[in-house]
């Protein structure tokens, strides 16, 4: 299961309201790519597809695709500020490698 902080949870209520998509929710997954092999997405979403598996956390919902789910089991969502900017990111220990950016992982 994919988690979210509290720190994520309230920067994405805060994008949410500010496009005007409250109840809508964040999909998470993971597609092919990236200098590690994997690389993961992000995107604001109404709703859930039939397969998707829906988690509630802090008051937002994420969204996670079947396949997805097994490379981001244990994943956690975070929103953190850093010398390259500042946004959402995930920590995932099954990630046995990742590149410099963040953004890509090895399995």
């Amino acid at each position: 299961m994919v988690t979210l902080t509290e720190r994520a949870a309230e920067q994405l209520k805060t994008v949410l309201n500010s496009e005007q998509k409250a109840g809508s929710g964040l999909r998470v997954y993971v597609t092919g790519g990236g200098c590690h092999g994997f690389q993961y997405g992000m995107a604001i979403e109404e709703q859930a597809g039939e397969e998707d598996e829906t988690i509630e956390a802090h008051g937002v919902k994420l969204f996670v695709d079947p396949q997805s789910a097994p490379m981001l089991a244990g994943a956690e969502v975070d929103f953190v500020d850093g010398l390259q900017g500042s946004g959402f990111a995930i920590k995932n220990p099954q990630a046995k490698s990742t590149c410099g950016c963040g953004h890509s992982f090895g399995a």
